[in-house]
């Protein structure tokens, strides 16, 4: 099981962190990449083929305009799961960016930022635990011990 994160610069490092520790926490192999898909579109498409023959899944966060996410998904059938980045809109204009893909080219999205980056790697991994009982157990634990959390604030 392999999960590729993917950033347009590298100045989201903060963000692709986010991801990979969740990932790292369920000892999920990952790789990271900075490929843009308006400065580097060789490289892009070079990463995009590596994620589609070695990673199960890309996690692929953009800003701006956000192409990022769909290039990937124009070059592979793997789950590629957009996370957008705050910018001089706040996120909005990556987040819209990401939600409008055409018809044949899937990205689920997920929330601006480094929740968004936490909540697509916990996606990724229940995807991954579609065919992993050991890992769907450890999601199951955590989620567990989540609440466990919340009952003892709550003294019950």
């Amino acid at each position: 099981m392999k999960v590729a994160i993917i950033a347009g610069s590298t100045s989201d490092k903060e963000i692709m962190d986010a991801a990979k520790e969740v990932l790292d926490e369920f000892s999920v192999e990952n790789k990271t990449f900075i490929t843009s898909a308006h400065r580097s579109p060789k490289l892009t498409k070079e990463v995009a083929e590596i994620v589609d023959k070695e990673f199960d899944a890309a996690i692929v966060i953009a800003g701006l305009s956000a192409a990022l996410p769909g290039i990937f998904a124009t070059y592979t059938q793997k789950p590629v799961l957009g996370v957008p980045v705050a910018s001089d809109l706040m996120g909005l204009d990556a987040l819209f960016s990401i939600t409008q893909m055409p018809r044949g080219i899937p990205v689920a999205t997920f929330g601006i930022g480094k929740k968004g980056a936490k909540n697509a790697a916990l996606f990724a991994l229940r995807i991954l635990a579609l065919n992993d009982a050991y890992l769907r157990e450890k999601l199951d634990k955590k989620a567990e011990e989540e609440e466990k959390k919340l009952r003892n604030l709550n003294d019950m």
